[in-house]
C-alpha cells in the first residue's frame, strides 16, 4: 500500500480484506511478566517482535502504545521504530498511539515525528488530543494530508474521567465531544470511500444515539475484550456507523502469548466475531 494514497482509502481496503480489527501492542510490565520476559529492552524487543511476526500479515491494523517503548529511552524507541517498519512491511497499517497535542511549532514537530513519510517512526496514523482546541491540530492535519496519513482524535473516550471534558456543554448547546465529531466530519467531507480523519470512541460507552457518529471517517473503538465490551455490542453502540468502526483489542489477544500460534488464533477469532457482528448490524 502506497503511503501517498490517502489513509482512509487504505484503511477501508485493509478492513474489507483482513477484517475490521486493530490489535494493540502494549508491552507493559505486568504483561511482560506474564510472558515470562524481563522488564527490560530485551524483553520489550522479544514481546514486540513476537506480536508483529504473529499477526502483522493478517490483521488490518496494529496499534503500538508509544509510552511503553519510550520508558526505556532511546533503546526502547529503537525497538518501536523496528516494530513499526516490520509491521508495515508485512502489510498491516500502523496507528501510533501517542495521543500528542500541543500548539504551533510544537504540534508541527510532533506531526513530523510520526506523519512525515521520511521519519523513522512514520506511521499510517497517529492518535491526537484536541483539548487545546481542534484548531491546534492544524499542523498535524496538513502533514497527514500531504503524506497520505491519518489522525484519530480523542472524542468520546471510555475512561470515566473523560466525561468531565467531553460531555461538557458549550454555549451553542453541543457537547465538547459532539463538537469534535463535527470538526472531523468537516475534514472528511467529499472524501471516499472513507476519510482519513477518525475519532476515538469507546466501545464500552453504551447508547451513543445522542451523537452523530457518521463523520465520514473511521471510529477507533477501544474496549473490546478485557475492558468488558464484546463484538456483539458494536451494532448497539455504534448504530448506522458500525461499518466504520475499527475495534481495538489488546489484552484479549496479547494474553495468549508468547505462543505465536495462539496469538494468531485469538486475533483471527476476534476478527471473525467482529466481522459477523458488523454484517449482522
Amino acid at each position: 500500500m502506497s503511503p501517498s494514497e490517502p489513509f482512509g482509502a487504505r484503511l477501508r481496503r485493509a478492513m474489507d480484506e483482513r477484517g475490521p480489527l486493530c490489535v494493540g501492542i502494549d508491552p507493559h510490565a505486568s504483561l511482560l511478566a506474564e510472558w515470562g520476559l524481563a522488564d527490560d529492552v530485551r524483553g520489550l524487543e522479544r514481546f514486540s517482535r513476537t506480536v508483529v511476526e504473529a499477526v502483522a500479515d493478517r490483521v488490518a491494523v496494529l496499534k503500538p502504545q508509544s509510552a511503553f517503548f519510550e520508558r526505556f529511552g532511546s533503546r526502547g524507541v529503537a525497538v518501536l521504530e523496528k516494530s513499526v517498519q516490520d509491521a508495515r512491511a508485512a502489510g498491516a497499517l500502523v496507528v501510533m498511539d501517542a495521543k500528542r497535542g500541543d500548539i504551533g511549532s510544537t504540534m508541527a514537530a510532533y506531526a513530523e515525528s510520526f506523519l512525515h513519510r521520511d521519519a523513522p517512526l512514520f506511521s499510517d496514523a497517529l492518535t491526537v488530543s484536541p483539548y487545546l482546541g481542534f484548531g491546534s491540530l492544524k499542523p498535524a492535519v496538513e502533514l497527514a494530508r500531504e503524506h497520505g496519513a491519518g489522525l484519530f482524535v480523542l472524542a468520546l473516550t471510555s475512561n470515566p474521567e473523560g466525561g468531565e471534558v467531553q460531555h461538557a456543554v458549550r454555549p451553542d448547546g453541543r457537547t465538547v465531544g459532539a463538537t469534535m465529531l463535527a470538526h472531523l466530519a468537516a475534514q472528511n467531507a467529499g472524501e471516499g470511500p472513507m476519510g482519513s480523519f477518525g475519532a476515538v470512541v469507546g466501545a464500552t460507552l453504551g447508547d451513543l444515539s445522542a451523537y452523530d457518529l457518521d463523520i465520514g471517517g473511521p471510529l477507533l473503538a477501544p474496549g473490546i475484550g478485557a475492558q468488558g465490551a464484546a463484538p456483539a455490542d458494536l451494532p448497539r453502540v455504534f448504530g448506522g456507523a458500525v461499518r466504520a468502526v475499527v475495534p481495538n483489542v489488546s489484552r484479549g489477544v496479547l494474553r495468549h502469548g508468547p505462543d505465536q500460534g495462539a496469538l494468531r488464533a485469538a486475533a483471527e477469532r476476534f476478527a471473525d466475531e467482529i466481522r459477523a457482528a458488523v454484517e449482522a448490524g
